[in-house]
């Protein structure tokens, strides 16, 4: 019997009992549905905080704040020391902490730090608002680290470092109230932002908008590359030189090049001149740890599903090769090896496998995708980006891949029984 005879003759002796084989299937279709969406789950999150995590900073950087020796907002004030940097809001620790404020001596001392490639400070500027041609004035925002931010993106590009023209990634919540039709309608605007020195006097710095993102959870505000805040600050101070002499955070890029063991040594290096240095990673690694628990847990119930599913395999096999033993040594009798009988056998528990596998996929992503739309609509319109229920076609493959594995070798002891028998012995079999 050849390969094809073989596929085509497990295929229909899996619906010789169709109660017996509908059941089974169901089954494994439990199993795969939940694991399924388990696996959407955590895609869909995973990819989220990926999007957060950009927003955040680029994975060369470290965020660099003065030591300080309140960690914590419980261990109370610290004592005003004349002798130290200004304190500062660093806005990096628990609510309550105060960080010492970076000088430029701190910088210079930074940046010549064995690993580390630049350093600035952060400038926190302040603007009124925003307009677009002669429409509205809206209050505005800029997130004081968009520097060295990655934005999720709607429409344009990411914002040019390098450019020494002024650059705006706008959120998309002010595309229509600005007066554009559309995210890319508003892409390479030019836009008016508002800003009040030090003295009081107004000032109204131009910058054009090279994308449009979508409004983050952990970096509130419009991203802005180094020529527009500059510009910005240098407007804010009034024309005042020493307006700014100390900074609450810089970021630092160090080599790309250094290992994981490099990077930790370069944080260690700057803890010991006093200084705090944090990676993206460090700031929320803890949360994706947490995320990948969760979801792992669901998915051990998952297979706590397909493994009982299993049993169901091997009892319909045991089942279907006690009926058919007088066929089995006809087959036998005829010519037909016991390797053959075994991988028909197999063939059969795989097709099950396939089957409650593709419909319980098929089920989990036709009810997850309408599932996860209204709830973007709707319970998590308030989370812009989040897609709850990712389904990647690598992941539903490997699923379905998985529990046919899974039904292969809960058909290997059924399979065994069949390959083994007597042909004459299964022949009297009554």
């Amino acid at each position: 019997m050849r390969a094809k005879d073989l596929v085509a003759t497990a295929i229909s002796n899996t619906f010789r009992s169709k109660l017996r084989t509908t059941l089974t299937v169901l089954a494994i279709f439990v199993g795969a549905f939940t694991l399924t969406l388990t696996n959407a789950v955590g895609a869909g999150v995973s990819q989220y905080v990926d999007a957060q995590v950009g927003a955040l900073g680029s994975p060369d950087v470290f965020i660099i704040t003065q030591a300080t020796d309140a960690t914590t907002a419980g261990d109370g004030p610290v004592k005003y020391d004349p002798k130290s940097s200004a304190s500062v809001s660093s806005r990096q620790g628990p609510p309550g902490t105060t960080t010492k404020a970076l000088t430029d001596s701190d910088l210079t001392k930074i940046g010549e730090t064995a690993g580390i490639v630049s350093v600035d400070p952060i400038r926190a500027v302040q603007p009124d608002y925003i307009e677009y041609g002669t429409g509205s004035q809206y209050e505005f925002s800029i997130n004081a680290t968009s520097a060295v931010t990655t934005a999720d993106l709607t429409a344009g590009a990411q914002l040019d470092g390098g450019a020494s023209d002024a650059q705006l990634v706008l959120p998309d919540t002010f595309v229509t109230p600005l007066g554009f039709a559309s995210a890319d309608d508003a892409v390479g605007a030019s836009v008016s932002i508002g800003i009040t020195d030090i003295l009081g006097a107004k000032h109204t710095v131009q910058a054009t908008v090279v994308g449009v993102s979508l409004e983050s959870l952990l970096a509130a505000g419009a991203g802005a590359n180094d020529a527009l805040i500059a510009e910005l600050a240098d407007a804010q101070s009034g024309g005042i030189a020493t307006a700014v002499t100390s900074y609450g955070v810089a970021v630092a890029h160090f080599d790309t090049t250094l290992s994981a063991d490099a990077v930790t040594a370069l944080k260690a290096d700057l803890a010991t001149q006093n200084y705090t240095a944090r990676t993206i990673a460090d700031q929320l690694g803890a949360v994706q740890t947490v995320i990948n628990g969760i979801v792992g847990v669901l998915n051990a119930f998952a297979v706590i599903a397909l493994i009982a599913a299993a049993f169901g395999i091997i009892n319909t096999l045991l089942m279907s090769v006690q009926e058919r033993t007088r066929e089995i040594g006809l087959m036998k009798a005829m010519g037909m090896s016991g390797g053959k009988v075994y991988t028909l056998f197999s063939l059969e528990a795989v097709v099950i496998g396939f089957l409650g596998s593709a419909i319980g996929a098929g089920v989990a992503i036709g009810l997850g995708s309408a599932l996860s739309a209204v709830l973007s609509q709707g319970l998590l319109s308030g989370l812009p980006g989040l897609n709850i229920l990712l389904f990647e076609p690598a992941s539903v493959g490997f699923v379905i891949l998985l529990v046919m594995a899974i039904a292969f070798l809960s058909g290997t002891l059924p399979a065994q029984r069949a390959a083994k028998q007597n042909p004459i012995e299964s022949l009297r079999y009554e």
